[in-house]
C-alpha cells in the first residue's frame, strides 16, 4: 500500500500526529506520504478519514 498527498493539502500536520510512520512534513512545507506496513494500515486510514482537506490517498 502506498499513500499520498495532494496538492490540497493545508500543512495542518494531523496526518503526521496520526501515523508518523507514513507521513512526514517536508522540506516544503506541506505532508507527504509513503509506504503503508500493514500494521500501520488502520492508523494511515484515520489519518486520511481525518484530513481536513481530503488530501491523502491510499493505494495498493
Amino acid at each position: 500500500m502506498q499513500a499520498t498527498v495532494n496538492e490540497n493539502c493545508i500543512a495542518c500536520g494531523l496526518c503526521v500526529e496520526s501515523c508518523p510512520v507514513v507521513f512526514n512534513m517536508g522540506g516544503d512545507g506541506v505532508a507527504h506520504g509513503g509506504e503503508v506496513p500493514e500494521n500501520q494500515l488502520g492508523d494511515a486510514q484515520s489519518a486520511r478519514d481525518a484530513c481536513p482537506v481530503n488530501a491523502i490517498n491510499i493505494e495498493e
